[in-house]
């Protein structure tokens, strides 16, 4: 441990002496002597979550406790995800409080074995603004840190790995194992299959080699297994290739030859859809593929010169072609199934910190982690919208000291992680331990620009992603320099040292550059360009403790679990979103963010309300009254009336990466009417504009998407010329006979007192219920009858009782509370009581048990046995109340409403994605999630599933 002392750092104070060195940190949020669990108020939600399609329940469990305003969607996903322990025993996780001590604790442990703190009231600090940070959806550490950290099961925290192989049979199995082995624990990697001989060369016994493309179809089969093995997300793995490889043309056409088998099969007859039987036999559907580029060949494309490809073994050149052509053909492909990507070998590694060690050759699945082989990189994302102020005249800043020092806690953790972390092979263990490659980012960067009244593609908007992200990655690198001073610099700093301070000269250069543009960035250039400065001084006198320092990763999970409404440097996708109510029940709302950008672009609050009620009907902004035109950009989506250009997504990265350690993970979205040509100048701008990696995606490019419903019926039509047979079946009632069985059931919820008759069909099944509340001629009792009559006729027509009960239990409003039927202790309405008793009446054990409804009998059963009847993984809390007192959340804070207009989301719709569909007429380019049906949306390269919070991805 090197002896060196730093200089103090805002926010926190790097403190060495000879008797002990170690951070100081100041407090940042907290307040002495008072812990951030008791500054929220808390309350007890149900989580249960169905696949919208069949009904089915996918996750259960009751009474999980969460602050009051965290979203459905952010309770439902960290209680499915993140929650450890089997459902039903006491082992299980019911409350965010102890998911974040799991975690934080063990962070403050580490950091105190290792030497992180100079005492324990700096650790004490660090570990409640740490909670506090997370509590406050501020930021958040990647999904694996939620799932293993301070559990039974490996520390494993990171997310992002890159593999190796070389030319031997030996390697490459060695690459199937490990790969496999990734992908079983829910993560991703990429590798580089440059090493592999081509097709054209010969092996030593005299015959051809196979190459890497015959290679690929088994690592593909061995992902596609594991996916369908039980993982809740495809595999994730990125495949690339050198452009001066052999085989490079047969690597670009792979999945272009594959989607013509997807059409003829189709076309055949056999189900091809996205999670169709028959998609399995389609090869190489599990990666992305992407060609590495030099500026050789680059400058060869722009000049139409030839262009080498070059033995493997021999480094000769054995073939030339026209690198026009083949560039175009890289951009036909692309046009064509969204693959090849591309990245740029030698932009890649002019930004590498560790030369010395080795090229950086290949990325993760997203292409935002970028460094040596055989490594991995552990994530973490901030909210930005946490740090938009605004004062009392209604002017905003960005918060630049709250940031700071929240980064720097931050990155602080991270790096202790690796202290104690796990790693899937002992190879990329000892090289991440050796150059502890970090990867810190953001999220909610397209509302924040909203927010702030700045098109996304525009000079303002780009100059403050620019600050934000420089002012992050030197905060970042700052306090990495300062931890190399207490804890030691990364053990391959030494003999990379030259090359580390050059590229921090790099970043500095970019700062001093860059260009500024009004008030809101230009106060955070100015503290990066300060922080700059300290990276130079202390790291040319400590080294650095990081290798890596940043990326912009996807932020698809941990995304919807600080409740952001955009993920990672992606715009909003749209003006309208869906939003889930507690008690069930949907909305669609107008963004948040619109009546703040509204207001900082000067329109006054009436003006501002006319507005919304325009986009809440209309879901743009064109021809809102009193919006001018020039204002319309500020709105613009990545989806919609008026979506962003290709060209402005790429300019938006090229604003962003000279100050990232890594790369970024996003896809261009091109419209249907793209051609090729335009394809060829997005890779072509890329490379000028100093981006690492790009890839593309053409609207309606990819055959292997769901079907709309539409297509479906265009699918089941007669062909043209024959006659077409119409066959409609029609639901028939079968009416009660007059004398009935029936049952009569007085109740009392929350002091409101009622009946309810409910008669069944002799031989089997509730057919008719009838309830009485309040006087006959009342609206009350009015609404009672027609509500029975509606309920008794569906019954009638063949509605299963059990769609009723799943609807309309846990409908909550007002009366409410307790009951007096043992079975039944607590309703959150009359509605809630109702089916709840009639699914304890005439429901099957099994059918009500699965909706989480028991007798006061099975309820008592479990408590002593640990079984309903048979076993069944859930959380009994009706049964807890019976022996718990009764939990009553107390009044919460009265909050100024904003102008914003919302309406019940149509019945069809289950995402923002769908709502999006819905209102423009058009279908998204994303799947349907494996887990829960839900149309998902993009998320960088990757795909969000807004219902579960599942990925397609690695973050």
């Amino acid at each position: 441990m090197t002896e060196t002392t730093s200089d103090p750092a805002r926010g926190s104070k790097a403190r060495g002496n000879k008797a002990g060195k170690g951070l100081r940190f100041e407090r940042i949020h907290t307040t002495p002597g008072v812990h951030p669990y008791d500054e929220v108020v808390w309350e007890r939600r149900d989580v249960v979550m169905t696949n919208w399609r069949d009904g089915s329940v996918n996750f259960e469990q009751r009474g999980v406790e969460f602050p009051d305003f965290w979203s459905v969607n952010a309770v439902n996903i960290v209680t499915s995800k993140y929650f450890r322990g089997a459902l039903g025993t006491p082992q299980r996780e019911t409350s965010l409080k102890q998911l974040i001590d799991r975690v934080v604790k063990t962070y403050r442990a580490a950091g105190e074995k290792h030497g992180y703190f100079a005492s324990p009231a700096d650790a004490e600090i660090f570990e409640h603004e740490l909670a506090y940070a997370v509590l406050h959806q501020i930021f958040a550490f990647n999904s694996p840190v939620w799932f293993n950290v301070g559990t039974q099961q490996p520390q494993q925290v990171s997310a992002c790995f890159i593999l190796s192989v070389d030319d031997s049979m030996e390697s490459i199995l060695d690459w199937y194992k490990e790969e496999g082995m990734i992908f079983k624990g829910g993560s991703g990697a990429g590798l580089n299959l440059s090493r592999i001989r081509s097709s054209k060369e010969l092996l030593s016994s005299g015959g051809n080699a196979s190459g890497p493309v015959s290679f690929m179809r088994g690592a593909d089969a061995s992902a596609g297994t594991i996916k369908s093995g039980g993982a809740t997300r495809r595999a994730a793995k990125m495949v690339v290739l050198d452009v001066d490889h052999p085989d490079i043309e047969a690597f670009i056409e792979t999945k272009v030859k594959e989607e013509e088998k997807i059409r003829a099969l189709r076309d055949a007859g056999f189900d091809m859809d996205l999670g169709g039987e028959d998609i399995t036999s389609v090869q190489y559907q599990n990666a992305n593929n992407s060609v590495r580029v030099n500026d050789a060949f680059m400058k060869a494309v722009e000049s139409g010169a030839k262009f080498g490809l070059r033995a493997r073994l021999t480094g000769e050149v054995i073939e030339e072609v026209d690198a026009r052509a083949l560039f175009r053909k890289m951009a036909e492909a692309a046009h064509a199934c969204a693959d090849p990507g591309i990245q740029y070998d030698d932009t890649i590694n002019h930004w590498h910190t560790s030369p010395e060690t080795g090229r950086i050759t290949a990325s993760n699945p997203c292409s935002e982690y970028m460094h040596l082989d055989n490594s991995s990189c552990n994530l973490a994302s901030l909210n930005l919208m946490k740090f938009l102020r605004e004062d009392e005249q209604g002017n905003q800043s960005f918060d630049v000291e709250r940031f700071v020092k929240v980064v720097e806690m931050v990155i602080t953790a991270m790096d202790i992680s690796i202290c104690f972390a796990d790693f899937p092979t002992e190879k990329i263990a000892e090289t991440t331990r050796a150059f502890r490659q970090l990867g810190i980012g953001y999220a909610n960067l397209g509302a924040l620009l909203m927010a702030t009244g700045h098109a996304y593609d525009s000079d303002g908007g780009r100059a403050l992603a620019g600050a934000i992200t420089s002012l992050m990655t030197a905060t970042s690198y700052r306090r990495s320099a300062e931890l190399a001073a207490i804890v030691g610099p990364y053990d391959g700093y030494a003999r990379n040292a030259e090359a580390h301070q050059r590229v921090m000269r790099q970043h500095a250069d970019a700062n001093t550059d860059a260009k500024r543009m009004d008030d809101l960035d230009t106060p955070v250039w100015a503290a990066a360009t300060e922080a700059w400065q300290d990276v130079l001084r202390l790291g040319k006198k400590n080294g650095f403790r990081n290798a890596q320092a940043s990326v912009l990763a996807p932020t698809g999970t941990i995304g919807l679990m600080m409740d952001c409404d955009t993920t990672g440097i992606e715009p909003d996708l749209a003006l309208v979103k869906f939003k889930k109510l507690v008690g069930g029940g949907s909305m669609q709302i107008v963004n948040n963010t619109v009546p703040k950008a509204l207001k900082r672009l000067g329109y006054q609050p009436e003006q501002i309300e006319a507005i919304v009620e325009h986009i809440a009907e209309h879901g743009n902004v064109i021809d809102a009254p009193g919006l001018k035109p020039e204002h319309y950009e500020v709105f613009d989506c990545a989806m919609g009336e008026r979506s962003i250009s290709p060209m402005g997504h790429v300019r938006m990265m090229a604003a962003t990466q000279p100050f990232l350690s890594g790369a970024i993970s996003k896809t261009v979205n091109m419209p249907a009417t793209s051609t090729v040509e335009d394809v060829e100048e997005i890779y072509l701008q890329g490379w000028k504009l100093g981006l690492k990696a790009l890839a593309v995606y053409v609207e309606n490019s990819k055959v292997g998407q769901p079907l709309s419903a539409k297509k479906k019926e265009e699918k089941g039509k007669a062909k043209e010329g024959e006659a077409e047979k119409v066959v409609e079946y029609r639901p028939v009632r079968r009416r009660l006979p007059k004398g009935r069985p029936g049952i009569t059931t007085s109740f009392t919820v929350g002091g409101a007192e009622g009946y309810m008759t409910a008669n069944s069909y002799p031989d089997d099944g509730l057919g008719e219920v009838f309830l009485k509340m309040s006087k006959q001629g009342s609206t009350l009792a009015g609404m009672m009858d027609a509500f029975s009559i509606a309920v008794s006729v569906g019954l009638q027509y063949g509605v299963p009782l059990e769609t009723y009960v799943s609807k309309f239990t846990n409908m909550r409003f007002e009366p409410a509370g307790m009951t007096d039927d043992p079975d039944v202790r607590m309703a959150q309405s009359i509605v809630d009581y109702i089916f709840r008793r009639l699914a304890l009446d005439f429901l099957p054990f099994e059918t009500r048990s699965a909706l989480g409804i028991h007798s006061a009998e099975e309820r008592q059963r479990h408590l002593e046995t640990g079984s309903y009847e048979p076993a069944e993984e859930e959380l009994d809390v009706e049964g807890l109340a019976q022996s718990a007192p009764r939990q009553v959340d107390p009044p919460k804070p009265v909050k100024a409403p904003e102008p914003q207009a919302q309406a019940p989301a149509p019945k069809e719709v289950h995402s923002s994605t769908e709502l999006v569909e819905m209102q423009l007429g058009l279908n998204a380019d994303a799947p349907l999630c494996f887990s829960c049906g839900t149309k998902m949306r993009r998320a960088g390269s990757c795909y969000l599933c807004e219902g579960c919070g599942s990925t397609s991805g690695c973050s």
